[in-house]
Parts: structure tokens; C-alpha cells; sequence
């Protein structure tokens, strides 16, 4: 495969070496293109690439190295202090727990490196082997692309057929890097290097036991989502922000009461039923009642008209970014970016959004395996409730729910059904999740890839929660915060960061905490965030409950791009590389589809396919 032109071509990144002389080839490969270097005690290349001014924060004492990457408040003296303690993993680990923020956490101690990646997924953290035999080490980056380029690795056909599943949500599967040799550290956990090449993973993080009551529980989410925005805006002279669903009106709202100016956005919708625009004017005409009283920063609205913002499915054919992985954030890229690109024209350097919100908050019904055996009483009263809202038929409710199978037998019945029909949207949300299915393109050699994939991981599998429903949170997270970090690949290219402090480590931390009893249930909507915003979003919208849809848009930019699609399936990639069948990918494409039931095949297929290109159509960035 030629050369992805990653080094070159992505906008932020950074390479961490060992501190060993066998490194010296790898950084010799990498640095003509780096703008900032740092360096070993030893004087050694350490952590070299490119990030914007003001995101990384370094420190150290004696033999000892810390650097902070990404959005936090972590000064040059706290960095000095915690590199006093950074001889012991787990010190280090306790001082950073207290810092806020998204970042990852990076340190060389007396020949040991360590990197950090956050409990969820915004701050991944990849790593791969190169050099001969005898002198080999291991390299770690916050891009996959940037270590496939510099070791030179091959695509991995089987890995790519994975994302073509839907949903994306399998793990152990879906979000692994999309060449050999290349791997990712498991949320939560931490890479160390060693000075002889090796590697190993270590657990700095597993999500609290549930115990904590509401109201102690929205205290502390209330603290923790304020620090969290505080991080972002502090020192600024204005940030932008989303102002739509009861997530992101909480972050916004959040933001104004520090102070900061923030310009928000709500974008209207064709479909007369959405009601965001509604809804965001009556905050906006509440917050400047209870600003002018309590204080808080200036606010400015901005409604952007339906017709301003591109519909789903446009542009796919001119797209260049430069994302170390598909994602199904393509369907709707010049949609999102939109208000992106709106923020930076206004001056912004920071967006705030609410994405992560639902998973976080909304839950999942499938916490009630969990519940039942301690609290009979409370999970029947729930199932009920559920089994109602949602109309599923109580015999498949009660064949789910007395479902004891383990993880690894569920990856097995996977596997055995990939090309079956989707699941019946009356099916009960109790399971480990949704049963990803392969389109109806996939080919013969793309179905056995993924099958043969699964069977060999099922042994060994193990869920990334205790339970159904804490697995089934954490993997529904661990997909929407790539789509965040995917988002803020695209956006660091104008100079914006994208910012998702819903997935912040403590703000995740805090939600978790809640006893799930109280924090998911069918009687009230995200009743964690309307308790934790008392007092911070005005009372006239704290607690609404509806929530917009784009499905509208979506069905609409089907017809408005379907050559789009069509052009798509000529001179496909993903065909040349026997994943796909482009003539039933055709098919499909210039028939009417549902937004609600059939449309969700296609966005990995797409993702995959423009992936595929622009990786080859990117144009390269100035030289450093």
C-alpha cells in the first residue's frame, strides 16, 4: 500500500519513543515533519510531533519528565510537582485524578515511559513495534496512522470488513486501528515502555460500583461538569457553543455562569416537530433574567435557518480529511461542520457540545440483569415501566432477562447471524447490545473475515462492565467519544477545538457513581442532570423533556445526494479490496429508503468508502 501521507497531512499529533538508542531511527524518520520536540533527561528525542500552542503543559524534576496534552488547567508548577512523584505510577495517577479535563498524561522516569490514555475514548492512545530483531522497540502516538506510516505497515483487509458492521459497538472489535501491527491501549489503561523494547498495559481506572444516591450524585456531577467546562473557557475571550437537547443547554448554560462570553448556536430544523429553536429562545430569555441578577458571562444567540446548514449525505465525494479511522460522523461532516466553521469565523478557538450526553445520562435498560437480584421490587417496577414505553412483548422480556449466557457465548450467536434481518425494533433493549449485522453488500469473503474474527476473540473475550448493563454504557461510550475525537481531527484543520466534556474522566466518574436505579429509569428523563442543573439552567427549561431528531434530514439528503451516493459505488475501494459488492451497493443506494430503519446500513459502508479516499486525495500542511 503506498504512502498515507499521514505524517504530513494531519493537522495534530504526537509520537512518544523510548529512551533508548534503538528509537534513534524512528525519530530521525519523524522529526523533519514534527514542529515540537521535547526530550529525555538522557537527552534523548521523548515526545516529539504537532499540537497547538497552549495544549500541552511540561514539567519535571531531577530524572524525572511529565508533559499534559489537551484541554486542562494543569500550570507549569503543578506539572513540576507531580513530576516529583512520578517515580510512582500510582502517585502520579492520584495527583492527575484531581485534574480536570480531557488529556492524555505522558512521563519518562529514569528510562521508564509511561503514557496515559483517558477511561473512555477522546484520548486514545495507540502503539507499535518496529526495528530488526534485537533491537526492536515499541512507539506509542495518539493517531494509529502516524505509527502505520512511520513503520510502514499494511492496511488489514479483516479489520476493515469489521466497520462495516452496524452498529459499532462490538467489542472487542469495532474502533481497532486499521493496520498490522498497530494496536490500542484499552480505555482506562495505561502504556509503559521500557528502555529493551518491550511493552505492557497496566488498569489505572474502572468504573465506580453505582452506590451513591441522586442527590449526592448530582452535587457531584454538577462540580465536576463546572470544573470541566471552567478548563475550556478559562482565560478566553469568548467560546462558542451547541444550544439544542437538554445536554448541551446544560453545558451552555454551565459555561455562561464562568463568566466567559459564549456565543451559541441552534440550528433549526425542516421537521416541524423538532423543537430546539423553541426551546433554546426561552433559555436564552431566561439566562439573561438570571445573569443580570446572580452574574455570569454575556451570551449571544444565533439561530442558523434550516436551509443554511447542508443536509446529510452532502459533499461526500470533496472530502479530504484526514481521520486515522472511518467514521460514521462522514454522513453528516459538512452538516456538523457547519456550525464549526461558524464558530471559528466568529473568532472561537473552543466549541463546547453536548455529544456523550445520552449515553452517560439516559443509561440503559439493560442495568435491570444487574438490579434484580438486590432490588426485585425497584427492577420490576422499572421492567414494567419499560415494557410499556417502548411496547416490547413481555415473553421476549422475560427469555432476555432469565438470559444468564456470558459475553463470550453472545460473541458466538454474533457471529452465527451476521447476515440476518436487523432486529425487530420491538426487540427489549436487555441484551449485551444491539446485534451488529453485516449490509447486504458485504461479500462472502468480508462475512467470513468478520466471523472468523469473532470466533477467535469469543474465548477470551471479556466485557468491558460488570454486567449487561454497565458493558452495554461503556461500549455505547466508547463508540460516541470516537466520534467526538474523530470530530476534533476534522476540526483542529480550522484551528477549533471540539470539546465533549460529558466524557471528561471525572464528569464520566461521577455520573457512574450514581446508583443506576435512580440515575436510569422510564418515570423521568435524565433525572441525574435536571437535579445537578438546579440552579445553573434557568427553571423555565431545566426540565424539559423532548429531544429532536434529524430524521427528516436524513431521509431529505438521501434524495438531494443520491448521485453522491451512486458516484460512490464507481471505481469503489472498498470493492477492489473484495469487501464489498458495488452493484447491490448500487442497488440499494437508488431505491427510497428509511431514515428510521434502513438508511443506518449505509453509514459505515460510506464511512469506510470516503475513508479510503481521502487518504490518498489529503493535502499536505505547510512544512514545519
Amino acid at each position: 500500500m503506498d504512502s498515507l501521507f499521514s505524517l504530513r497531512a494531519a493537522p495534530a499529533w504526537f509520537l512518544v519513543l523510548p529512551d533508548t538508542d534503538a528509537a534513534a531511527p524512528a525519530a530521525r524518520a519523524a522529526l523533519p515533519h514534527t514542529t515540537r520536540r521535547l526530550h529525555h533527561a538522557s537527552g534523548r528525542p521523548w515526545l516529539i510531533g504537532r499540537w497547538a500552542p497552549g495544549t500541552a503543559t511540561c514539567g519535571g524534576r531531577g530524572r524525572a519528565r511529565i508533559a499534559v496534552i489537551g484541554e486542562h488547567a494543569v500550570s507549569s508548577a503543578e506539572a513540576d510537582r507531580a513530576a516529583a512523584v512520578a517515580d510512582s505510577p500510582a502517585a502520579l495517577d492520584r495527583r492527575a485524578a484531581a485534574w480536570p479535563g480531557s488529556f492524555h498524561l505522558v512521563s519518562s522516569v529514569a528510562g521508564q515511559v509511561r503514557v496515559r490514555c483517558g477511561a473512555i475514548g477522546v484520548r486514545r492512545v495507540h502503539h507499535a513495534r518496529t526495528g530488526a530483531a534485537g533491537d526492536a522497540v515499541t512507539l506509542a502516538s495518539d493517531r494509529a496512522d502516524v505509527l502505520a506510516d512511520l513503520i510502514g505497515a499494511p492496511l488489514d483487509e479483516r479489520r476493515l470488513a469489521v466497520e462495516l458492521l452496524t452498529p459499532d459497538m462490538l467489542h472487542p472489535l469495532s474502533g481497532q486501528p486499521l493496520w498490522h501491527g498497530v494496536h490500542t491501549v484499552a480505555g482506562g489503561h495505561s502504556l509503559t515502555l521500557t528502555p529493551d523494547g518491550a511493552a505492557r498495559e497496566t488498569r489505572w481506572w474502572s468504573p465506580p460500583a453505582g452506590e451513591v444516591p441522586l442527590s449526592v450524585g448530582a452535587a457531584a456531577l454538577r462540580d465536576a461538569l463546572g470544573a470541566a467546562v471552567r478548563v475550556r473557557t478559562r482565560g478566553r475571550d469568548l467560546v462558542t457553543a451547541d444550544l439544542g437537547g437538554l445536554d448541551s443547554t446544560a453545558v451552555c448554560c454551565t459555561a455562561v455562569r464562568s463568566g466567559t462570553p459564549v456565543v451559541a448556536y441552534t440550528v433549526a430544523q425542516h421537521d416541524v416537530l423538532g423543537d430546539d429553536v423553541h426551546w433554546a429562545r426561552r433559555t436564552i430569555d431566561a439566562l439573561g433574567a438570571v445573569v443580570a441578577v446572580d452574574g455570569g458571562g454575556p451570551v449571544e444567540h444565533h439561530v442558523v435557518p434550516a436551509d443554511a446548514v447542508p443536509m446529510t449525505y452532502d459533499g461526500l465525494d470533496a472530502l479530504d480529511d484526514v481521520l486515522d479511522g472511518p467514521s460514521a460522523i462522514t454522513v453528516d461532516r459538512n452538516r456538523r461542520m457547519c456550525l464549526l466553521e461558524l464558530a471559528a469565523a466568529r473568532g472561537s478557538r473552543m466549541h463546547l457540545s453536548g455529544l456523550g450526553g445520552d449515553e452517560l445520562l439516559a443509561g440503559t435498560p439493560a442495568r435491570l440483569h444487574a438490579l434484580l437480584p438486590g432490588h426485585p421490587a425497584a427492577a420490576l417496577r422499572q421492567l414494567r415501566g419499560y415494557t410499556a414505553k417502548y411496547r416490547w412483548p413481555r415473553r421476549r422480556v422475560l427469555r432476555a432477562l432469565c438470559d444468564r449466557r456470558g459475553y463470550g457465548s453472545w460473541l458466538y450467536r454474533v457471529a452465527d447471524h451476521l447476515t440476518d434481518p436487523p432486529p425487530a425494533v420491538d426487540e427489549p433493549l436487555l441484551d449485551w447490545a444491539v446485534p451488529p449485522r453485516m449490509p447486504p453488500w458485504a461479500t462472502p469473503d468480508a462475512v467470513a473475515a468478520v466471523r472468523e474474527l469473532l470466533r477467535a476473540r469469543a474465548p477470551s473475550a471479556r466485557p468491558l462492565g460488570r454486567g449487561h448493563g454497565e458493558h452495554r454504557e461503556l461500549a455505547a461510550m466508547a463508540s460516541l467519544s470516537r466520534t467526538a475525537r474523530y470530530i476534533d481531527q476534522i476540526s483542529a484543520a480550522h484551528g477549533v477545538t471540539f470539546a465533549a466534556p460529558y466524557y471528561d474522566d471525572q464528569v464520566v466518574e461521577a455520573c457512574l457513581a450514581v446508583a443506576p436505579q435512580e440515575r436510569i429509569t422510564p418515570w423521568r428523563y435524565k433525572p441525574l442532570i435536571v437535579e445537578a442543573m438546579r440552579g445553573t439552567v434557568p427553571e423555565a427549561v431545566r426540565t424539559r423533556a423532548t429531544k429532536a431528531n434529524a430524521t427528516f434530514e436524513e431521509e431529505a439528503g438521501l434524495r438531494a445526494h443520491r448521485a453522491g451516493l451512486l458516484a460512490l459505488c464507481d471505481q469503489s475501494r472498498l470493492a477492489r479490496l473484495g469487501l464489498i459488492d458495488a452493484r447491490v451497493l448500487r442497488a440499494w443506494c437508488a431505491r427510497p429508503l428509511s431514515a428510521e430503519l434502513e438508511s443506518d446500513l449505509l453509514h459505515p459502508t460510506v464511512a469506510c468508502e470516503v475513508w479510503l479516499r481521502s487518504r490518498r486525495t489529503a493535502p499536505a500542511p505547510a512544512g514545519p
